[in-house]
């Protein structure tokens, strides 16, 4: 048996490998259309789950009108077939169509024929179908869990406990509990093989604490630059011509609507700063009192400066 291979244009290989535009902007490496909404045009189901609510709402009212318009039109079709509507009058068989489709039916207009009857058959099946549907995507839009997390714009690289430590700051801005919460880091970077191929290779980060039984407040992220870490030996400049970032990963169950959330960051290189700390916000006050100031959860000072 032989096979003959049929060569595509251009056109047909660029619909079945799209281009995909990556590039670097301040230290993060970046996928051009990633995770925007109208990406999904060609799959409307998740396009309806993204889309923005003012955009959604606007998508379902045109399509109701022009549903209801459209049969408006079919009943005009058949003539005089609505009782007590006004002969060839758009407006009463376009507000008989909303009735039969949300199923109202107040009685004063009613077909007639027994094509309005076909008709009315269709539409009420659409119509069944139709609040099915919309009920289902405006709940799983309402009902998607989302995690409130906010990580601190910088990370930096600062002793602790003698060691060199990358550590960088969460916090839950819900002010209730995330249970199980399970942090990873993951490093990305450029590299050469032996064989001289380019290749992005992934790290997955040790940390000192990688888990917490309840995510409350505010979580101080670390990990250790030894000589088994994927930065032991890096230097800003490096950093910048891998194009290293880190992909931070954080999951857990929120106690408030019993379901897993989700968040995520990115670091760049122009985001890890070194031989910086974070300013303290832990505080106590005269009465043996202990607060916590998020005014300054983002701030950080050069190790040689006082705080």
């Amino acid at each position: 048996m032989k096979f003959r291979l049929k060569r595509l244009s251009p056109k047909k290989q660029q619909r079945l490998i799209p281009l995909i535009q990556i590039q670097v902007r301040d230290g993060k490496f970046e996928i051009m259309g990633m995770a925007a909404w109208y990406s999904y045009w060609r799959d409307p189901y998740h396009l309806l789950l993204t889309i923005p609510w003012t955009a959604f709402v606007i998508l379902i009212c045109t399509f109701y009108v022009t549903i209801n318009a459209l049969f408006a039109l079919a009943y005009l079709i058949g003539g005089d077939c609505i009782a007590n509507a006004r002969p060839g009058s758009f407006l009463d068989v376009f507000f008989f169509s909303v009735q039969t489709l949300a199923s109202i039916g107040y009685g004063a207009m009613y077909p007639k024929t027994t094509y309005a009857n076909i008709i009315v058959t269709i539409e009420a099946m659409i119509g069944l179908m139709g609040i099915a549907v919309m009920t289902g995507l405006a709940f799983a839009r309402f009902s998607r869990p989302t995690a409130r997390v906010v990580f601190s714009r910088v990370a930096v690289i600062t002793p602790h406990n003698a060691m060199p430590t990358l550590i960088f700051r969460s916090a839950n801005k819900r002010r209730n509990i995330i249970l199980e919460a399970q942090m990873r880091v993951y490093l990305m970077r450029d590299e050469i093989t032996l064989e001289g191929q380019f290749i992005r290779r992934f790290y997955d980060l040790k940390l000192l604490t990688n888990q917490t039984p309840s995510f409350t407040l505010s979580w101080s992220v670390m990990h250790v630059i030894d000589e088994f870490s994927p930065l032991y030996g890096m230097t800003p400049e490096s950093l910048t011509q891998t194009n290293t970032i880190l992909i931070i990963s954080l999951s857990g169950l929120d106690e408030t609507v019993a379901q897993v959330v989700h968040a995520r960051h990115t670091y760049g290189a122009n985001d890890i700063l070194w031989n910086n700390q974070f300013v303290d916000i832990f505080h106590h006050t005269p009465d043996g009192h202990r607060y916590i100031d998020y005014n300054r959860f983002h701030d950080v000072f050069p190790l040689d400066e006082k705080s």
